[in-house]
């Protein structure tokens, strides 16, 4: 005796239109009261739209925050390319170091202290007398202070054989203290000497309370 076992079978055209008819005659401006596919189908719309901006968002966040990063990175390799050249030759720069303080303390040794000034205008008269000139002008100017040292030129106006002028210069030069001959003049006299006007230049150092006076009148100091 045979069995035979029914099944039930899906009628899919059925299922297609009952689905179907759920889109007829939507009112778009309630979707409250749409049928369940349609509400679903629109649910899952908005979520994956919402879902999709926050993405895009995080995305931008992260690719700015990903260029910054690089950015920076390369700011790092440039100082740590600097700094390991700099290692590298920490001894050759502190050799040049101490070069350099030893020559600008031998150029301070050769600058007069406000003290000495008096002296050195006595030594470069006394070159002028030496050489068997005779000093028509001696006249210190006004003194013109720098950041570190000041400026005191002298107006001078001397007579006396042409080789005796040119030892006078030679003397001037080799002064253990820096003294410049500026704006040399020099016109012919009667019975073969001459007269030479200049502006002798000297130099000397800022004390202590002459330096912080200096960088306490400097503009964009702080009172």
């Amino acid at each position: 005796m045979a069995t035979t076992n029914d099944k039930p079978k899906l009628d899919f055209a059925a299922i297609q239109q009952r689905v179907t008819s759920q889109f007829r005659g939507l009112n778009t401006n309630d979707p409250s009261s749409w049928p369940l596919v349609p509400q679903a189908l629109l649910y899952l719309f908005v979520m994956g739209g919402i879902v999709a901006a926050l993405w895009f968002t995080w995305l931008n966040g992260s690719d700015a925050e990903l260029e910054a990063e690089q950015k920076k990175e390369m700011v790092l390799r440039d100082e740590y390319k600097k700094k390991l050249a700099q290692a590298v030759n920490l001894e050759a720069l502190r050799k040049q170091r101490e070069q350099v303080q030893q020559y600008v303390t031998q150029l301070e040794k050769q600058l007069p202290s406000k003290a000495e000034m008096d002296a050195l205008l006595s030594d470069i008269n006394q070159a002028g007398l030496g050489r068997s000139l005779s000093f028509d002008l001696f006249r210190p100017g006004n003194v013109l202070v720098k950041d570190y040292y000041a400026e005191l030129p002298i107006t001078i106006r001397v007579t006396g054989r042409f080789h005796d002028l040119g030892s006078f210069a030679s003397d001037i030069a080799n002064l253990s203290r820096i003294v410049t001959l500026n704006n040399m003049r020099v016109a012919p006299g009667t019975r073969d000497v001459l007269t030479m006007d200049a502006t002798a230049k000297t130099f000397r150092y800022l004390d202590g309370d002459e330096v912080a006076a200096q960088r306490k009148a400097a503009p964009g100091a702080k009172k």
